[in-house]
C-alpha cells in the first residue's frame, strides 16, 4: 500500500484573466501566491516525509510546491504538463469567439488537436503513461501539477462516479490524496484536509 498525492498549482495571471494556458510557462501571482499561504497556514496538507515529490516543471507547479512545503528535493516529470492549447494558448474564449476555426476545434476539441497543439485524448494518454510511471513506483509520491491533468487521472482511476473534468478539477492549492496497492487506487480523499 502506498499514497499519491496530486495537487494543483495556484493562480496564475493566465487563470484570474480566463485565458487558455497550458504549456506557457507562467509564475504565479501574487493573489495565487497569498490564496497558497493561507491554506497552508489553514493547515490540512499531508506530511510529506519520505515522499518522492515531482512537479512537471513549469514555474507555477515549482512556486506552489515551495509555498506549501518548503525547499524539499524533487524531480521533474514533464508528461504531467498541461494540455497545449497551440494557437490558442494565452487567449480568452472571447477574443476568440468569432473565430470558426476555433469554434470547430471547441466541439471537438477531446479528439482534434489545435494548430500546434494537443488534443484532450494525446493530453490523456501522455499523462496517465506519467502517472502509470509513478504508481509502478510504488512509492509514496507527491505529484504537484496542473488541473486538466489531475481531471485526467480522476477519470481514469475513478469512473463509476461518472463525473465530468470539471467535476473532477481541484482549485489551486487542492487536489487528492490516493491510496494505491500494486499501481491500483482503493479509495481517495480531497486535501487539503479542513481540520475539525
Amino acid at each position: 500500500m502506498n499514497t499519491i498525492c496530486l495537487i494543483r498549482h495556484g493562480a496564475t495571471s493566465a487563470n484570474e484573466q480566463f485565458l487558455y494556458c497550458g504549456v506557457t510557462d507562467l509564475p504565479l501571482s501574487e493573489a495565487g501566491a497569498a490564496a497558497l499561504k493561507e491554506k497552508r497556514e489553514r493547515g490540512g496538507y499531508p506530511d510529506i516525509s519520505g515522499f518522492r515529490v515531482v512537479t512537471s516543471g513549469l514555474r507555477r507547479t515549482e512556486e506552489t510546491l515551495r509555498l506549501l512545503f518548503g525547499e524539499v528535493p524533487h524531480e521533474t516529470e514533464p508528461r504531467l504538463r498541461e494540455i497545449s492549447f497551440g494557437i490558442y494558448e494565452m487567449k480568452s474564449y472571447y477574443q476568440l469567439e468569432k473565430d470558426g476555426t476555433f469554434l470547430r476545434w471547441l466541439e471537438q476539441s477531446d479528439t482534434t488537436a489545435p494548430e500546434g497543439g494537443e488534443s484532450g485524448q494525446e493530453m490523456r494518454a501522455r499523462v496517465l503513461e506519467g502517472f502509470c510511471a509513478l504508481a509502478e513506483r510504488g512509492e509514496d509520491t507527491l505529484a504537484v501539477c496542473h488541473g486538466g491533468p489531475i481531471a485526467a487521472i480522476m477519470q481514469q482511476l475513478f469512473p463509476e462516479e461518472g463525473k465530468s473534468r470539471y467535476e473532477w478539477q481541484p482549485t489551486g492549492g487542492e487536489g487528492y490524496e490516493l491510496r494505491m496497492d500494486g499501481g491500483k487506487a482503493l479509495s481517495y480523499r480531497k486535501i487539503p484536509e479542513t481540520p475539525a
